[in-house]
């Protein structure tokens, strides 16, 4: 008798230990299974998975020239600098659990060396996309989720009649773009979860802006005329590899490129200029650090490096941004 009820007891122990071990087991992988993610810098982010779930996410970047990089991909000096501080802000809302409508608000205010300050902030253009998840990723079957982008990007910003080449932050075109997103996600040893994004984009001017002096197409005083900003795209993959449920170490690494300007018109004297600004392109890397405080807030901060280019300025820019989610 005192043996059966020996074994009972020790049946009941070894019952509660293993339920105890179970439930932490799960709690285990719940937690893992629910990583907290600011996003990268760079990279877009696909479609809300919930109607009516919304996104903010303000970021506050310094861009600060260190050269420039010439036709041949020479980096030379660069005097004087133009920097500029700048707030851009996304807004996304999701209309149904797989498409969204998101914006960018972007507020600059720049600077230049003999060439003044801006006066005061200037509003950019101002783009606004819809955003459609076409293909719902499995993590368990490596199928990674797709999302296609299309927008228009509003000329909201000044560009023409410059008194001050500081004030000038758009384009006076409406610019159609598109994207294509994919997103990812696997396991590493240790628990440790990677996301991968890769994206291209692809903008297109669906007009041509009047153009009256000085503008952002560098017209002289006196010009009238038109100008059109060439096409533009930028191709890129991130990675974020989650350190713990609140730390997450990310870096994204893109590829830019544009067509030059086009212009024509007539100068003050009355001559005609016709003329097409030479072609740009750049290789940017974004290494940063996120802090999710819980699934809705986070914070990322890191620096955009352009490393490598022709025709366009050698740049750091540090910034930060807050994630929220409602």
């Amino acid at each position: 008798m005192l043996y059966f009820l020996s074994s009972l007891k020790k049946t009941r122990l070894l019952t509660c230990a293993g339920s105890v071990i179970l439930y932490l087991a799960s709690v285990y992988d719940v937690a893992q299974a629910e990583q907290w993610y600011t996003g990268s810098l760079l990279s877009p982010a696909p479609a809300k998975n919930h109607t009516g779930q919304g996104t903010i996410e303000p970021y506050f970047t310094y861009s600060l020239p260190v050269g420039y990089f010439d036709a041949a991909g020479v980096s030379q000096p660069q005097h004087p600098r133009q920097q500029l501080f700048s707030n851009s802000t996304l807004w996304k809302y999701g209309l149904t659990e797989s498409l969204s409508i998101q914006a960018h608000t972007v507020v600059s205010y720049g600077w230049k060396n003999t060439q003044g300050h801006s006066n005061g902030p200037k509003f950019g253009d101002f783009p606004v996309d819809l955003i459609w998840r076409f293909i719902d990723g499995n993590q368990k079957r490596y199928i990674p989720s797709f999302n296609i982008f299309a927008g228009v990007v509003f000329p909201t910003g000044d560009y023409n009649k410059l008194q001050n080449a500081q004030n000038g932050v758009g384009t006076g075109s409406y610019v159609f773009r598109t994207a294509l997103l994919s997103q990812s996600s696997y396991m590493l040893p240790g628990n440790h979860p990677l996301r991968l994004r890769t994206w291209g984009w692809f903008r297109h001017a669906l007009n041509a802006a009047r153009l009256d002096g000085r503008t952002t197409y560098s017209t002289p005083t006196g010009f009238q005329g038109h100008g059109r900003p060439g096409m533009s795209g930028q191709a890129g993959f991130s990675l974020e590899y989650g350190i713990t449920r609140r730390w997450v170490a990310a870096v994204d690494v893109a590829r830019d490129w544009a067509n030059g300007s086009k212009i024509w018109g007539t100068t003050q004297n009355g001559s005609h200029l016709k003329k097409i600004g030479t072609s740009s392109g750049d290789w940017q890397v974004d290494p940063a650090v996120e802090y999710n405080f819980n699934s809705s807030i986070g914070l990322i901060t890191g620096a955009s490096i352009y490393y490598a280019g022709h025709n366009t300025g050698i740049r750091v820019a540090p910034q930060f941004a807050v994630n929220v989610v409602f």
